[in-house]
């Protein structure tokens, strides 16, 4: 008995030395994200008012008016919305693609492995706050890139090809025109991949080598292998990289729904109207991750 009893105090010892180290985390959790969640929630269904002199805020409840002016009266968020999930839908499956394919050919063996690996993750570190501000904020970037469109005749190279390969009027211009949109995004597409790539590669590295050893012997070609064994027995990492692509792109710092939200709230001081946008931004984000896991997830395998 004493023994146990002993087993049990060391047990929650262990349990108290843990929360103590987690507990500046959870100090950090409800003053900087719980408790402004639940104020953006009451400005959501509130009309409120600045008054400094009544301790900064004066909130009127009124029901889901703002969630109604957000939609249907405000001239620009809907529509930003919009083509904001449109951008987001046809840009996911072209990052996981991308980064699938380079995680294959940096899972090979060849010379120097290691700094290429550290070159695919480079623009996780260049795309870090700061640096996203000097190339979206830089005046030098913005005006060559003035001059380049004033000197050009064409916007860019695939303006060219699409010319060229696309006759007015064809059927067939919808496809082309999201392949150049994708080759057009292609930097962008590299520079969200690191993350995906890095899953990605270390779910590669994770399978038996013996698997394909077996398979070759019985006859598998590399194309039935990769069918076979390597997609399924990453779907799992796949549908991490999409929950992981989705909130990415709805957080990243260029994205225009969310600089309007900003400049409605800080430029335009509503609180109560941006509150409400945020809330119906973050339910489309959940609806989307909701619906697309619920989806990819009757197809993931799991090894035992």
């Amino acid at each position: 008995m004493a023994h146990k009893k002993r087993k049990t105090t060391l047990a929650v010892k262990n349990a108290v030395a843990g929360y103590l180290f987690i507990l500046p985390f959870i100090i950090g959790f409800i003053m900087f994200l719980v408790i402004p969640l639940v104020q953006s929630l009451r400005m959501s269904v509130s009309s409120v008012t600045i008054n400094p002199s009544e301790g900064g805020f004066m909130m009127d409840f009124v029901k889901f008016a703002n969630f109604n002016e957000a939609i249907n009266v405000d001239p620009k968020f809907k529509i930003l919305l919009i083509e904001n999930l449109r951008t987001m839908l046809l840009d996911l499956p072209a990052t996981l693609i991308f980064s699938f394919f380079v995680a294959l050919l940096l899972n090979q063996s060849f010379k120097g492995r290691g700094f290429v690996r550290a070159i695919f993750f480079m623009p996780v570190i260049l795309s870090s706050g700061v640096i996203v501000g000097l190339e979206f904020n830089n005046a030098l970037l913005a005006d060559m890139k003035d001059v380049i469109a004033d000197t050009s005749n064409a916007s860019s190279i695939t303006t060219v090809l699409q010319d060229m390969l696309v006759a007015e009027g064809s059927q067939s211009s919808g496809i082309f025109e999201y392949v150049f949109e994708l080759i057009d995004s292609v930097y962008d597409i590299a520079i969200r991949s690191g993350i995906q790539i890095i899953i990605f590669l270390s779910g590669l590295q994770t399978i038996s080598t013996s698997m394909f050893e077996a398979a070759k012997i019985e006859g598998c070609t590399a194309w039935e292998c990769f069918w076979k064994i390597t997609l399924p027995m990453v779907s799992s990492l796949i549908l991490v990289n999409i929950i992981y692509t989705i909130i990415d792109f709805f957080c990243r710092s260029d994205n225009e729904v969310m600089e309007y939200i900003s400049q409605t709230m800080i430029g335009n001081l509503k609180y109560d109207l941006s509150a409400a946008m945020a809330w119906i931004y973050f339910v489309c984000c959940m609806a989307i991750i909701g619906i697309i896991s619920l989806i990819i997830s009757k197809k993931v395998y799991y090894y035992e």
